[in-house]
């Protein structure tokens, strides 16, 4: 029987995610990847708008393809109580802009995703990350998925 999923320590998934919105700062689609590239789901910066500040505020989050105009998410919190920052100011403006891998910047429509849509959309997500139930069940918080229309 395998063992639980590893989940590092927060100072480490914090200083992670430091490192990862410098790299992406350096240059258009620095440090982002597409779905597959890394036998898994791809990374992409999101661009939101602070829900108390109203600065623009960036997070690179993992996501996954649902067909050819949208994407999705799980609102996690680093595997951490809480929803994460990105998702609070979604849910305050759903209007967000999103930076791909190959450069391209679409601004998108965030939803969130309920009944047999997040059943569909949850299974996807454990065929690219087995452990994910065994992840989330750590979590009193619910894990929503987000999705990201993008827009023309």
């Amino acid at each position: 029987m395998a063992g639980k999923p590893f989940v590092p320590p927060r100072f480490v998934i914090k200083t992670a995610w430091a490192i990862h919105r410098w790299l992406a700062r350096r240059g258009t689609g620095r440090g982002l990847w597409e779905p597959g590239q890394r036998k898994t789901w791809g990374a992409l910066a999101l661009t939101t708008t602070g829900r108390s500040t109203g600065n623009p505020r960036t997070a690179i989050i993992a996501y996954l393809p649902d067909g050819a105009d949208r994407v999705y998410a799980l609102a996690m919190n680093g595997w951490m109580e809480g929803h994460p920052a990105w998702w609070l100011n979604l849910k305050a403006d759903p209007e967000a802009s999103a930076l791909f891998a190959d450069g391209t910047r679409h601004t998108v429509a965030a939803a969130v995703a309920e009944g047999d849509e997040r059943e569909r959309l949850w299974a996807a997500w454990e065929e690219n990350e087995p452990g994910l139930k065994d992840l989330a069940s750590r979590r009193s918080t619910p894990t929503e998925i987000v999705t990201l229309k993008l827009q023309e």
